[in-house]
């Protein structure tokens, strides 16, 4: 018999309002028509606790569960439904898909003939299923699953049994693994976690003119939730086979760490920089671990042990991208509301890489505090260490060593005047004691220097709103203009010894920015000299809105020294500097970087960059970087190079991207990157071609393939864009 829509609504007040319909919790089940017409029906008795419903039918329970079916029968006093028909069930997270379905809303028991569900990152579907409040699993015989989304996936792994532990395992009995409708592999006992990222295979084959044809091989697996290890095997046809593990770990409150050891017998090793032949036993070992002792009480140890310099350079490319010469240290610190006590041990590990050992190095930091109810404001550094200096194998420095104490203390007075004038006076000083030194070609007596130091800092923030502004064609709603002004003067008269007259540990480092000028951010110890100088500084900031957030339009920064009383190796002005970013729209970036010598007129270093990515089709990228040769920075170290990168995708499953170096000094394309990207459902591939020119040595060409599967990511979003030579896999 047909009903009309308002016994519908009767229905729904009925259950909504009836205690026989709360549960303990009071969490209501309330039934509704999936799409309420003349043809649906729901019948039911408020007293039984009874309801049927046909033609498409929503049962909700609060907002645990949403359960949607053609048909249904309710009880809603034990909380359970059978549902038939195109049956919905959305529970804690997942999506249940079935063609019939028994489920208890309370205690979420479940049986059902099919089914199929989504288990981020997996699918599962089968028959037979069971779901066990009890010890919160799930169950099921004649199973598959699969990563790929579609109705046909391209592989799955059927299973005769199938257990599920949401969001922490699935367990299986008698598996086989389908590459479409073939039978590939069969595993007795099959197992995955959820809460983790699977053990897995990674291979990289390819070719590369130093290495010959190679294949780069990894098996991930996950022992439990307090270890990741890895074990790599590596066949390079020119230079032999390479292996070693790496492991992550994490030991509760002792903290986590990593560890990695690869060795190769190298077949041709060649020679290093200096023209000696490179050993052939190579290896490379890494350890790290960092751990929260006591509350803000933390300690880290770094290994970095190789057998050569070259070592990462051959074999571990992105890792010497990133640091050609890492370092080993022991740290411990304890960290106060406004103190730190921090304990620093540094040892030569690596006999080729020139390194200032702290055997330890002990400082007490005192941040920036009140001095009581005063204006007054106090900071300072005090330190207490043995430093031997070692350089490296082969080097004619010498070595030598020291015992030095070190203490910093500074009063500050920030004031704001006139309600928008910032004003830091500063006045400090610093002592250090340095013991006899010992080694060979240096003398150094005991001895002590005094500094002091004073100055202050002016500086203002200004900001105007022009609320009427729009425009469509500069994608501007509204601006904002922030200008920022600052005068930052310091003197430091002689000290009372020069740096020639000290054995150096902590010195200036070469840099392409400006060094700081104050202390104690200036923190080159042993080379302190006089200083009469204002440093100069300009922000401007343009912002609008865009899509609901604020944007920079346009950032820029100028910066200059102005020295009064210049030393005899430095000029009256130091570079100018210039940082400027600008977005004109949002599809279109813009940066720029210069170094600029006024005294003698000419630009020492010049970054520029400019990125179109209209679209998610299309991008490009073009760049240049010019800087002057300088002997600081060692020789031959100028650089005029134009970079481009050009990436466009041709449909869903093809994309392309082309990367290029050119070094205009000698007109050398150095580097040569072009990468064809394959979308394969599950996986995705990436073929990449470089070409490297080394101009005296032979050119480096490599060929390699890389998979990675779209559920476990090789790659975060993006890093193959920025670091190309991922793709190869070194």
């Amino acid at each position: 018999m047909n009903k009309p829509p308002w016994i519908y609504l009767l229905a729904i007040f009925f259950l909504a309002f009836s205690p026989a319909l709360l549960a303990e919790d009071e969490t209501q089940i309330v039934i509704e028509p999936l799409h309420p017409s003349s043809e649906s029906e729901l019948i039911g008795s408020v007293e039984s606790g009874v309801w049927i419903g046909t033609n498409g039918v929503v049962v909700r329970y609060g907002t645990n569960a949403v359960l949607v079916a053609d048909s249904i029968s309710l009880n809603d006093k034990s909380g359970e439904v059978a549902a038939e028909g195109g049956v919905s069930l959305q529970s804690e997270g997942r999506l249940w898909r079935g063609e019939s379905l028994i489920y208890n809303f309370k205690t979420k028991e479940m049986r059902a003939d099919t089914f199929r569900v989504g288990l981020h990152p997996f699918y599962a579907f089968g028959q037979g299923l069971t779901a066990s409040q009890t010890n919160q699993t799930y169950s099921a015989t004649n199973a598959f699953i699969t990563t790929d989304d579609l109705a046909d996936p391209s592989y799955k792994i059927r299973m005769k049994s199938l257990k599920v532990i949401p969001g922490k395992s699935i367990e299986a009995e008698g598996a086989t693994v389908y590459l479409g409708k073939v039978p590939v592999m069969f595993f007795p006992h099959y197992s995955r976690r959820l809460d983790a990222h699977p053990s897995k295979f990674l291979l990289t084959p390819g070719y590369r003119s130093l290495y010959g044809p190679f294949l780069l091989g990894s098996y991930n697996w996950y022992s439990n939730t307090n270890l990741n290890s890895a074990f790599n095997l590596d066949y390079r046809q020119k230079r032999g086979v390479g292996v070693g593990p790496d492991m992550d770990y994490t030991l509760g409150r002792w903290g986590q760490g990593s560890a990695s050891l690869y060795y190769l017998h190298d077949e041709q090793p060649g020679i290093d920089p200096n023209n000696r032949p490179i050993r052939d036993d190579r290896h490379r070992f890494n350890f790290s671990h960092r751990a929260s002792l006591l509350t803000n009480l933390t300690a880290k140890v770094v290994v970095r042990e190789q057998s050569d310099a070259q070592m990462i350079r051959d074999f571990f490319e992105s890792e010497y991208r990133g640091n050609p010469q890492p370092k080993s240290l022991f740290e411990v610190n304890q960290l106060w509301p406004n103190y730190s006590l921090n304990v620093l041990g540094q040892a030569q590990l690596n006999d080729f890489s020139q390194t200032v050992e702290r055997l330890p190095d002990v400082k007490l930091t005192a941040f920036q505090q009140q001095l009581g109810a005063s204006p007054f404001y106090y900071e300072g550094e005090n330190s207490v260490g043995y430093l031997r200096f070692q350089p490296a194998e082969g080097s004619v420095t010498n070595h030598y060593a020291a015992f030095r104490a070190d203490s910093f203390h500074q009063i500050i007075l920030p004031q704001t005047l006139f309600g928008w004038l910032n004003v830091t006076p500063r006045v400090g000083g610093r002592l250090t004691h340095y013991g006899e030194t010992e080694g060979t070609g240096t003398s150094f007596a005991e001895r002590d220097r005094g500094v002091f130091n004073t100055g202050a800092e002016v500086s203002l923030k200004a900001s105007r709103i022009w609320g009427g502004v729009r425009s469509k064609f500069w994608e501007i709603n509204e601006l904002r203009h922030i200008i920022q002004p600052s005068i930052n003067y310091v003197f430091v008269p002689s000290p009372s010894r020069s740096p020639r007259e000290l054995p150096q540990f902590d010195t200036e480092i070469p840099s392409l920015r400006l060094l700081p000028i104050e202390f104690p951010d200036y923190n080159a110890i042993d080379s302190i000299d006089s200083q009469n100088v204002l440093r100069l500084t300009l922000r401007n900031k343009v912002q609008t809105k865009r899509k609901g957030e604020v944007d920079n339009f346009a950032n820029w920064a100028l910066y200059t020294d102005w020295r009064l009383a210049p030393r005899r190796d430095q000029g009256r002005f130091a570079d100018l500097f210039s940082e400027l970013d600008l977005r004109p729209w949002s599809w279109l970036t813009l940066s720029s970087e210069v170094r600029y010598d006024v005294e003698a007129e000419q630009v020492n270093y010049a970054n520029h960059q400019a990125t179109l990515q209209p679209n998610d089709v299309w991008s490009v990228s073009l760049g240049h970087l010019y800087f002057k040769d300088n002997p600081v920075f060692g020789p031959d170290s100028g650089n005029n190079l134009i970079r481009s990168s050009i990436y466009y995708r041709f449909n869903e499953n093809w994309g392309a991207r082309m990367t290029h170096h050119f070094e205009a000094r000698d007109g050398v394309l150095e580097e040569q990157y072009y990468t064809i990207y394959r979308d394969l459902r599950n996986w995705t591939a990436a073929l990449t071609l470089r070409f490297r020119d080394r101009r005296t040595e032979p050119d480096d060409i490599t060929v390699a393939v890389t998979f990675s599967l779209k559920a476990f990511p090789r790659f975060g979003l993006g890093k193959d864009r920025d670091k190309h030579w991922l793709l190869l896999g070194s």
